[in-house]
């Protein structure tokens, strides 16, 4: 087996070839109406806008950054344009139960009207109805009626003294009533002058008293039903004046709403409480009977007014709401209260609509994980979107805690569609644990996070650059910067054959870029302003990679990029920081020893290694004993361990450095240290593509670049990896230079060839290999070890045959 060659520079990196894109300046490009690459997901956001069945709610998933939120509100205002505007919401008094109040849709535009109509109708009634209850008209009327119960009055007890006269008995008035008194010659008898009459006249004269003192009282009670039928008078001539003053007025509304018979209702309803209750509108000296003292309530008149909850006269269509704090009180709407006299009160007119209210008719945009943090919100939306209405209810009520009387305003009809924005992760535990999920989000949009890098795509992503600068208002880009932008687009997909379509990391690098630009004087963004941004923003958060190597460079972490020893390696791992990744190299060694075939995974063993590194060290252990002891027992032990390492350690792209370093300490043949190498390995010794190939590559390459670079200097990695190469152009001219090299492997045995100079070998049908290969000597240490240790096993047992013997001997004797 030859030994692998070096990598060209050519598949190291990926270039955009200005030429081809066909323009100088972004400034000559059309801009793009949609992102590209997301075919797929705008055919199901289309597909769910357009479908009109209950339950068909759109899920929209993909990492944060893809543009999901602008191209869901893009496609939702171009379909609601075309769609009919929904109608306007208010909620209005319930006059036969106060706290339950009614709900109004009125055509688009109208609901404003309605308040304002009804606002002015107020208006112009407490100012006329107090007028008309002054006129002299009124008062002569009203006067009428009680010189009328004043005559009736008069009229019955003028009858009654004419009887009382005729008997010589005279009725007088007192300031207790009315009293009889028995009359001689125009003058009252006294009680002594009585007594001294005759016995017969006394007798005759108690009769008479008597009986006009039963018709006296008969005409007593009289009174109150006269003063009613007055006053039931009096309330007629009020209804008949206020109706004069109101009917026409209301006439009017009825004829501007003629078209909506919920508005007629109401304004029936409006124009019988008025009549019922004109006294709401006069002070006490215009005469109607007021209870209590002073002005009448400054809040009565509230229950005519009209709380416009949503108005869509401006509308141009369906309406697209985006709610960025979807708590339960957003979503749903609330009751405000107002603080009156040491007390919490509210009504109709301090009800808030909700985003469901306002998205009604159209479309409701939500950030998935917002909505099910926020308490309740979640749960209320999924009851709005099952019952297809809106019910404003307080949390404590909804939640049994408190049973105080309060507002229930009738519910609310919802025909909306509902957008979830989030990630996969998310989707896919809502799907398993929430069953009401599937039933009312049908439709998910996959949002694709890379596109292939084809040159119709490089020039759709050059039309994609200039509609973001136009957009951010930045300076035109040149053909080379946008030849750079898409070189990075590949690098920071990790994939020279892809273009990333995370267009949040665009934008800030074209920001960037424009800042350095302007610092430069430039007109234009150029190829350099991008390298500039590129580089400066690596350099804000490289601190830590840096007092990394630096201390590699002091030999406190110890690292060799020369020389060669026996079962060491250097490792290749990428350390994340935030947002920031960069390669680390890792000293990997091994020891063996005879043993049972156990090998100790110490960063396993200390609870320092996760479930993937854990499973590539047995996949390694596995491949072992499948290529070196199918004909006898696997007689070693063996541990490996990352040197220096005090953090988790996680996946399995060390696997084959483990291998190799295992290889070696079995051979006792050393590696170089001049080459470190990154990937995993199968349970056939293949070696399989691994992530950060970038980052690995060039942690290596900034640590031999400080050792000296010497020319032999590299790093293997898996061959399936050569097409995310998209390296710094420092490693790029390094390795066209000589200074340092990449290699692409297939197998284990490519590996060790590089790592050792020595030849694998293969096995023959036995599977054996030949003596002077590495392998063969693998094999060879192996069976010796397997003799060692069963030579041992005889000689262990015949020690104790001996000493059983001995003790036998003994007890005979």
């Amino acid at each position: 087996m030859s030994r692998p060659a070096p990598l060209a520079p050519a598949a190291l990196y990926h270039t955009c070839d200005p030429s081809q894109l066909g323009f100088a300046s972004t400034d000559e490009l059309e801009p793009l109406d949609e992102l590209i690459g997301q075919a797929r997901a705008l055919e199901a956001i289309r597909f769910g806008v357009g479908m009109r069945r209950s339950g068909f709610n759109l899920y929209v998933m993909g990492p944060a950054g893809l543009g999901k939120h602008s191209l869901v509100a893009q496609q939702l205002d171009r379909q609601a344009r075309h769609e009919p505007t929904p109608p306007d919401l208010c909620y209005v008094h319930n006059f036969e139960q106060p706290h339950r109040p009614e709900v109004l849709q009125l055509p688009p535009g109208e609901g404003a009207h309605l308040q304002g109509q009804m606002q002015q109708l107020i208006e112009e009634l407490t100012n006329l109805l107090p007028a008309s209850f002054d006129s002299e008209e009124y008062q002569e009327h009203r006067q009428a009626l009680e010189d009328e119960l004043k005559r009736t009055q008069e009229e019955a007890f003028s009858a009654l003294a004419e009887r009382a006269a005729e008997h010589d008995i005279k009725l007088f008035r007192t300031p207790s009533g009315f009293a009889f008194a028995p009359m001689r010659e125009q003058e009252a008898l006294s009680p002594e002058a009585f007594q001294q009459l005759p016995e017969d006249e006394q007798t005759h004269i108690g009769h008479q008293l008597s009986a006009l003192q039963e018709e006296l009282e008969a005409i007593i009670k009289r009174i109150p039903q006269w003063r009613k039928e007055t006053k039931g008078k009096v309330k007629a001539l009020n209804r008949e004046v206020t109706m004069a003053a109101v009917g026409h007025l209301i006439g009017e509304l009825r004829a501007q709403f003629a078209a909506t018979p919920r508005v007629l209702d109401y304004l029936d309803t409006v124009q019988r409480d008025i009549i019922d209750n004109v006294k709401d509108f006069l002070k006490p000296e215009d005469g109607i009977e007021q209870p209590g003292q002073g002005e009448p309530d400054p809040t009565a008149l509230h229950r005519y007014k009209v709380n416009l909850l949503v108005d869509h006269g401006q509308s141009p269509g369906a309406p697209v709401v985006y709610l960025d704090n979807p708590s339960y009180l957003n979503l749903m709407g609330r009751a405000e209260h107002l603080a009156q006299f040491g007390t919490l009160v509210t009504d109709f007119t301090l009800l808030k609509p909700g985003a469901l209210h306002q998205a009604s008719g159209g479309y409701l945009l939500l950030d998935a994980q917002k909505l099910l943090t926020q308490p309740f919100a979640w749960e209320g939306l999924k009851r709005a979107l099952y019952s297809n209405e809106i019910r404003i209810e307080s949390l404590e009520k909804m939640l049994s805690m408190a049973s105080t009387v309060t507002l229930e305003p009738a519910p609310v009809p919802l025909d909306v569609k509902v957008v979830l924005i989030g990630d996969r992760t998310l989707y896919y535990m809502l799907h398993e644990y929430d069953p009401d999920f599937g039933e009312l989000f049908k439709v998910a949009a996959d949002f694709e996070e890379r596109i292939d890098r084809t040159p119709e795509n490089s020039r759709l992503y050059a039309r994609l650059i200039a509609t973001l600068a136009r957009k951010e208002r930045l300076l035109p880009f040149d053909v080379g910067a946008v030849a750079r932008l898409i070189e990075e687009g590949s690098r920071l997909e990790e994939d020279s054959e892809k273009l990333t379509t995370h267009m949040r990391s665009v934008v800030d690098l074209m920001h960037e870029a424009d800042y350095w630009a302007r610092q430069s004087g430039h007109e234009r963004v150029c190829r350099e302003d991008i390298q500039q941004a590129v580089a400066r923003a690596m350099y804000r958060a490289s601190r830590v990679r840096e007092r990394l190597h630096e201390e590699v460079e002091r030999g406190t972490l110890l690292i060799d990029t020369r020389g060669a020893k026996v079962g060491q390696v250097n490792g290749l791992s990428v350390l994340a920081m935030g947002s920031y990744e960069f390669g680390q190299a890792s000293r990997i060694t091994a020891t063996v020893h005879i043993g049972e075939g156990q090998l100790i995974d110490i960063e396993r063993e200390v609870d320092l290694g996760g479930t993937l590194h854990s499973k590539g060290v047995m996949i390694l252990s596995a491949l072992l004993a499948a290529r070196y002891a199918k004909n006898q027992p696997l007689s070693l032990s063996a541990s490996l361990v990352f040197e220096q390492n005090y953090g988790y350690v996680d996946g399995d792209s060390a696997s084959c450095a483990e291998f190799c370093c295992l290889i070696s300490a079995i051979a006792e043949v050393p590696i170089y240290q001049h080459l470190a190498i990154t990937g995993s390995v199968n349970q056939h010794g293949e070696v399989q593509a691994i992530g950060g190939v970038n980052a690995k590559i060039e942690g290596f390459f900034d640590l031999c670049v400080k050792a000296g670079l010497s020319g032999e200097q590299g790093v293997i990695i898996p061959y399936s990896n050569i097409k995310h190469l998209m390296l710094d152009e420092g490693v790029v001219q390094a390795v066209a230079a000589g200074q340092f090299h990449i290699y692409a492997v297939r197998s284990v045995d490519e590996a060790l060839a590089l790592l050792t100079g020595q030849t694998p070998g293969e096995a023959d049908p036995d599977g054996d290999y030949p003596e002077e290969t590495l392998n063969g000597k693998v094999h060879a240490r192996l069976t010796e070890m397997t003799l060692i240790r069963a030579d041992f096993v005889d000689q262990q047992k015949e020690k104790r045959k001996g000493k059983g013997k001995r003790k036998g001997k003994k007890g005979k004797g």
